[in-house]
């Protein structure tokens, strides 16, 4: 599988994705776990969030480009309530932007890092379900089925950047097309956080309720759609090997 993949093209990413994993890693190991439990208050107290956000001024942007970033590379910490908060402070348009800047560079390094260490690392990495249901990405490089995976709610985007990490899907298109799959749902969460800083209640309603509607049926046949492009995929391979 490696022979598919064009070193050139993705030894920096792979490179930037090793030192900002290490960073991470230093962060949440150094001084007794100070830093792991630092990290979950961010993700899991949304006015401390806001606090340490504002204290860094004009520097604010960047770092909740970083925690938005953070988050998908430490898929476990918690955060739902991020792209809320950026459309909370920044407003729908600037929330937006930065939480769709910081996913996919989250994307990316957790792609590279997948691709730099290999299958081997990967399996450990996600859960044996995941594997299960979404594992024949390895073998796939279909732009559609990329964007498909990021638009549905309810699957596990942050781990399934490591799975393509490991497909012969090169790098650029994997940052355009999972950040164009991510952009309808962070929208939504920065309009529903600029709305409530706005005190427009009904609007928030009205949004939230909207949304429902369109990712319910999404949600629900989720498992089957995946399992279309699954089998789809399997029928390539067949062909190609007849």
């Amino acid at each position: 599988m490696r022979d598919l993949i064009s070193r050139p093209r993705w030894t920096v990413v792979a490179g930037v994705s090793v030192l900002f994993t290490a960073a991470c890693l230093w962060l949440l190991l150094a001084d007794d776990h100070a830093g792991y439990r630092f990290l979950r208050r961010l993700y899991q107290d949304k006015e401390f969030l806001k606090l340490t956000l504002r204290e860094w001024g004009i520097l604010a942007p960047v770092i909740f480009m970083a925690i938005q970033a953070l988050q998908v590379v430490i898929s476990p910490v918690p955060g739902e309530a991020t792209g809320f908060l950026g459309g909370y402070l920044f407003g729908v348009w600037l929330g937006f932007v930065y939480s769709t800047i910081g996913l996919t560079l989250g994307s990316v390094v957790a792609f590279g890092a997948g691709r730099w260490l290999g299958a081997h690392f990967v399996r450990k990495l996600v859960s044996k379900e995941t594997w299960d249901r979404l594992g024949f990405i390895v073998e796939a490089e279909g732009a559609i089925l990329c964007f498909i995976i990021y638009l549905i709610p309810g699957l596990p985007k942050d781990m399934v950047c490591y799975l393509f990490g490991i497909s012969p899907m090169p790098v650029w298109v994997f940052a355009l097309v999972s950040g164009l799959g991510r952009m309808p749902g962070t929208w939504i969460l920065s309009a529903q956080g600029s709305q409530t800083a706005a005190g427009q209640y009904i609007h928030v309603v009205l949004v939230t309720a909207v949304a429902v509607a369109v990712a319910l049926p999404l949600y629900y046949y989720r498992h089957r759609i995946v399992g279309w492009f699954e089998g789809r995929n399997g029928q390539g391979s067949g062909e190609g090997g007849a």
